[in-house]
């Protein structure tokens, strides 16, 4: 049985949101609190589950809750209600550690999506406390210099929540692994990742792509086709270089993460979906704001956190981890286990400018372990292979 503690200085709203929970989880214990006093006097006395907090209140503010809360009983969930222009506070609760955000006025679909999430969630740290460590395997995030370092730290406390995140960085850099991570480590794991490459599907089909169709809906729509945000349903939809999306797509998105709804092409049935949503961008996305490229409302539905991955000239200290690691995975491809780099091969690596970041990185190393002739990869290997 949970226990929910509702706090809104707004009588209508709190009665509303009552109302709607109790109809949700029957059996739940749902207590109110008129303000942030009130809230940490209750939470003081009980245990809850779950705790739903508005962020503008009198006495004492959600973020002061929200602080509270995570100090006097860390794993305790917490959803915040802001107003449209609350968002840079609402980035702040998220980044202290609450599990979502629902702008006001709550839509309640969104809102229970959210509860579940969180009362599932809270059930499952209860078995499990390793949710916070960055998951080990194919999808690390090799490194330990101060950006990457920041940016595990980040990781580690946003994916276990359902806050939408837009990853910010140069090609090559690296997005796409941290979206499998964020994936990796959240509630859910265990269903579909399923990733979008924006830049390369035509204009004319990305609709298609991203919602399905019916059969006939257009000329080359032959059969019924379902699209990514319902393949990626209680899972992660990552949207990849969503710059250069078109306003047409964007608009439809924006509704499928504001309602959780999406229609297919030539259709005006509603499809629930359950989609967590990741986006990633090369491109300056106030910067298609201010010349009308980008919906500036659909930004900040998409960047409750942003996650900035540094270039790999800006880290050239995890240079020779990272040739490690992608000797480790890529060696018995090739059927050269043993294979090493010496360190005069690395400082040649580190001394080099990498435009085309880690994955220019992992393409040299797959070349220099194929072409090497000697089980030790050289520095006369790398100038002689390396193409640099």
């Amino acid at each position: 049985m949970s226990k929910i503690l509702i706090v809104e200085d707004e009588d209508a709203i709190r009665r509303v949101l009552k109302k709607v929970l109790s109809e949700e989880n029957p059996k739940s214990i749902i207590d109110e609190a008129v303000d942030g006093v009130d809230a940490v006097a209750k939470i003081k006395t009980s245990a809850y589950n779950l705790v739903i907090c508005d962020i503008k209140m009198p006495k004492k503010d959600g973020i002061e809750v929200l602080s509270f809360i995570k100090k006097f009983s860390e794993d305790t969930n917490v959803i915040m209600i802001s107003g449209h222009g609350d968002l840079k506070t609402a980035v702040q609760a998220m980044r202290i550690g609450a599990f979502d955000y629902i702008e006001k006025p709550p839509d309640l679909n969104n809102l229970l999506v959210s509860v579940r999430g969180a009362l599932k969630s809270k059930k499952v740290n209860k078995n499990n406390k390793t949710k916070k460590a960055i998951k080990k395997g194919r999808y690390d995030i090799v490194g330990n210099a101060k950006k990457i370092t920041e940016l595990k730290d980040l990781l580690a406390k946003i994916s276990p929540t359902n806050a939408k995140v837009l990853i910010l960085g140069p090609n090559g850099a690296g997005k796409e692994l941290v979206a499998r991570q964020i994936h990796l480590n959240s509630l859910r794991n265990d269903g579909p990742f399923v990733e979008v490459n924006c830049a390369a599907i035509p204009s004319e089909l990305i609709e298609s792509e991203l919602f399905g169709h019916l059969k006939g809906s257009f000329t080359s729509a032959h059969k019924d086709r379902t699209g990514k945000f319902e393949a990626a349903n209680n899972g992660t939809l990552f949207l990849d270089e969503i710059g250069d999306m078109s306003l047409s797509a964007q608009s439809k998105v924006l509704r499928a993460i504001q309602e959780n709804k999406i229609q297919k092409v030539g259709s005006e049935k509603d499809i629930f979906v359950d989609t967590r949503v990741i986006a990633a961008t090369n491109k300056n996305v106030k910067d298609l704001i201010s010349t009308n490229k980008f919906r500036e409302d659909l930004y900040h539905r998409i960047s409750v956190i942003e996650l900035n991955v540094p270039k790999l000239d800006d880290r050239k200290d995890d240079i020779p981890e990272l040739v490690d690691h992608f000797i480790e995975l890529i060696s018995s491809q090739y059927d050269k286990i043993g294979i090493s780099a010496d360190k005069k091969a690395i400082k040649k690596l580190m001394s080099f400018k990498w435009p085309g970041n880690v994955r220019e990185l992992r393409n040299v190393v797959e070349r220099l372990i194929i072409l090497s002739e000697s089980e030790i990869i050289t520095e006369k290997d790398v100038l002689k292979f390396s193409g640099k």
